[in-house]
């Protein structure tokens, strides 16, 4: 049994900062890509950001490049996504997931933005912006 439990969401005003967290618990794999997805009222899910194990790539949504910085810690076998200068917008309940299918080589920067390359999922944290 894998369990994925986000933390950290919350109401912050325009311009400020939260930081959201997602710990993988149970069953132990390792963790070929670990990412962040939002949902906001009345919307489809999208990408956020992800990160893969090694750390060396990572991808970001271009609404979010240069204000959310994704980071993981392999021991505590955690993903972190740092969020500054939030935007009402950004408004959303944020999804951790996590890829456990191992990824052929050279081919993670194709498949980071896509759910269906994730296999096990959050319940999601909520964050409200407000303006």
């Amino acid at each position: 049994q894998v369990r994925l439990e986000e933390s950290g969401g919350g109401m912050v005003q325009a311009g400020g900062s939260l930081r959201v967290s997602c710990l993988v618990s149970g069953r132990t794999f390792l963790t070929y890509l670990m990412g962040w997805f939002r949902q906001a009222p009345g919307k489809e899910r999208e990408f956020v950001a992800s990160i893969t194990w090694s750390a060396n790539d990572r991808e970001y949504a271009d609404s979010v490049k240069g204000r959310f910085a994704i980071s993981r810690d392999r021991d505590k076998n955690a993903v972190y996504l740092q969020m500054d200068n939030l935007k009402p917008e950004d408004t959303a309940v944020y999804f951790c997931a996590v890829r456990e299918r191992v990824i052929p080589y050279g081919q993670a920067r194709g498949l980071m933005g896509l759910e269906y390359e994730y296999d096990y999922w959050g319940q999601g944290t909520q964050v409200t912006v407000s303006s």
